[in-house]
């Protein structure tokens, strides 16, 4: 396919993703004291399979971990979830260094989210997407990709004090059948969180049995930190979360998906086959990595389908996504 015609492609797929007005929640929760430590859910609207309690999708949204690129993003997704019988719990976490507003990113609409703040932008076509490798989301110049060590802090604090704010926010969901999704850099911490009782001994969040999960789907992830940064993913967007250059070799042991196998957990990962901001060579390492762990990870690649289909509602891909999600959870 020529240049110009997959770049058109890819600019309307993702203006497609970013098309849909946002979807609030039905409740909101806070798992710490500062204002991105907070999880949207959404209560059921449909008949996803057998009655009784729903299955709880927990989803973790992407945007290569940079402030800018909150949640807000992803809850056309999120509903699009809940209108299909699932309850859903959207989580939001700290990400990139502390910044004042959205300066420097364009594109940027939206009503204020319940955190205040830069919660609630939503970024349309013209700043790279959330996760993508131009505009904004450059290495130079735009905001740092993530927070050593709290995002890393967020996302297993989340996980853990999950259990009760369902119980209080969430009644009709199902504790015991929970799928773990998260899109790119999502796609990433959706899978270290899963892996945590494979991180070293001295992690600090490492825990002492696998989480009680019925597997994990992961759109599109940054899922194995040398191949992405050797493709310079999102302009480097792995290398800038684990601190930089010096640390990259240092943190990733605590930080990248690959090393941490096999995790004894069902895991699939969902890829369109034309995804030029993680493109699917990223994917694929992983699941070599997992079958050198002896693990088996689905791999499902989508033919002519590129990074955001797979979180658009509009899109065929994102129905795929839904039934990878409902083949684990019921």
């Amino acid at each position: 396919m020529p240049d110009d015609v997959a770049a058109a492609r890819a600019a309307a797929e993702e203006e497609s993703a970013f098309s849909h007005p946002p979807v609030d929640p039905d409740a909101i929760a806070s798992y710490g004291g500062h204002p991105d430590q907070v999880i949207d859910f959404y209560a059921p609207r449909g008949e996803a399979g057998p009655g009784g309690p729903a299955p709880l999708v927990v989803l973790l949204h992407g945007g290569a971990w940079r402030a800018p690129y909150d949640r807000r993003h992803v809850t056309p997704f999120a509903g699009f979830l809940a209108r299909r019988g699932f309850a859903v719990a959207n989580v939001e976490y700290r990400r990139g260094a502390e910044i004042a507003g959205v300066t420097g990113v364009t594109g940027v609409t939206g009503a204020a989210g319940a955190a205040g703040g830069v919660e609630g932008a939503r970024v349309t076509q013209g700043t790279g997407g959330p996760a993508g490798s131009g505009g904004a989301g450059d290495a130079g110049g735009g905001p740092v990709a993530g927070r050593w060590p709290e995002t890393f802090d967020d996302v297993a604090a989340a996980l853990d004090a999950l259990p009760a704010l369902v119980r209080e926010a969430l009644p009709q969901a199902d504790p015991r059948r929970i799928v773990l999704t998260g899109h790119s850099a999502g796609g990433h911490l959706a899978l270290w969180a899963a892996a945590r009782h494979c991180l070293p001994a001295d992690a600090p969040w490492r825990t002492d049995r696998p989480a009680p999960l019925r597997g994990v789907v992961a759109l599109a992830p940054i899922a194995d930190f040398t191949v992405a940064d050797k493709l310079d993913v999102c302009g480097g967007a792995a290398r800038q979360l684990l601190g930089g250059a010096e640390e990259f070799a240092e943190r990733r042991p605590y930080a990248d998906p690959a090393l941490l196998l096999p995790t004894g957990i069902a895991t699939t990962l969902v890829q369109g086959r034309t995804d030029d901001v993680v493109p699917q060579a990223v994917a694929e390492s992983y699941a070599d990595a997992a079958a050198k762990a002896g693990e088996v990870v689905g791999l499902t690649l989508l033919e002519d389908v590129g990074h955001f289909p797979l979180i658009d509602p509009a899109a065929d891909a994102c129905a795929v996504v839904v039934e990878e999600i409902a083949q684990l959870a019921w």
